[in-house]
């Protein structure tokens, strides 16, 4: 039986909306011979996230040294099982009970491709579900139409969006080791070596408020800013140019 894996970061002080995230991730029906597996982890390790979520077999839960998003999800991606594998932050949401299974269907659907991506609705604290200003539209992206987006200074979706083969993502090495952005960089990676595809409906409600870490004023560092992205970009620019494609062995089926 093929298993969706799903990713979710935590830290002790950033739980507030976790129950939320259980409840949008439990909600989730996939096809017909699918199983889900929601990954919890610690940024650290004091356990207190962590006893926000149920203890029932579907979810696994685990913790490491504090060292943010990017070296968390890396800690938990050993534990995936599934063929499959996207992240949900611990403060955002998945906007229907179809949302995974439309990923599933669209690469059964294209067995070459190696990922999707969705677009993205911002949920503002007054309630307002706000679209985000570059997606595209909707069908097969090729290699290096994202990178090119990047580098045009608008990143077209949010790399939270992603779902990729799990066996891709771990050849690709998970998340780099960046402060921020470490979303966009596996699938940059992803988008150098196959094409994807670009979903028509919402992936994420991706949630604002003030505590989120996208609001550090270190964040906005440009400097910081530049490098992120450059390192991303050298990483998916190096890929592109060794001429190495990947194509799933065993892709999704119904």
């Amino acid at each position: 039986m093929p298993i969706f894996s799903v990713l979710t970061p935590v830290y002790d002080g950033g739980d507030a909306y976790l129950r939320e995230t259980y409840e949008s991730v439990a909600s989730q029906r996939l096809p017909a011979g699918w199983s889900l597996q929601w990954l919890v982890q610690e940024d650290g390790k004091t356990g207190k996230p962590l006893d926000r979520v149920p203890d029932l077999p579907w979810i696994s839960k685990g913790a490491g040294r504090a060292g943010g998003a990017a070296r968390t999800r890396t800690l938990a991606l050993h534990r995936a099982g599934g063929l499959l594998t996207r992240t949900l932050d611990a403060d955002d949401l998945f906007p229907d009970e179809e949302t995974l299974a439309r990923d599933i269907e669209a690469l059964a659907a294209h067995p070459g491709l190696a990922w999707t991506v969705a677009p993205c609705l911002d949920l503002h604290p007054d309630g307002r579900l706000v679209p985000g200003p570059n997606d595209p539209a909707p069908g097969r992206l090729p290699s290096g139409f994202l990178a090119d987006g990047l580098r045009r200074g608008a990143l077209p979706v949010m790399g939270t969006t992603a779902t990729i083969y799990t066996e891709l993502l771990v050849l690709l090495g998970g998340w780099p080791a960046i402060p921020a952005f470490e979303d966009v960089g596996p699938l940059l990676a992803a988008e150098a070596v196959a094409d994807g595809w670009m979903q028509e409906k919402p992936g994420e409600i991706y949630r604002k408020h003030a505590a989120q870490s996208t609001g550090d004023p270190e964040y906005r560092d440009e400097d910081e800013r530049s490098t992120r992205i450059a390192i991303v970009l050298d990483r998916a620019d190096a890929l592109r140019a060794s001429g190495w494609t990947w194509r799933p062995l065993r892709p999704a089926a119904l």
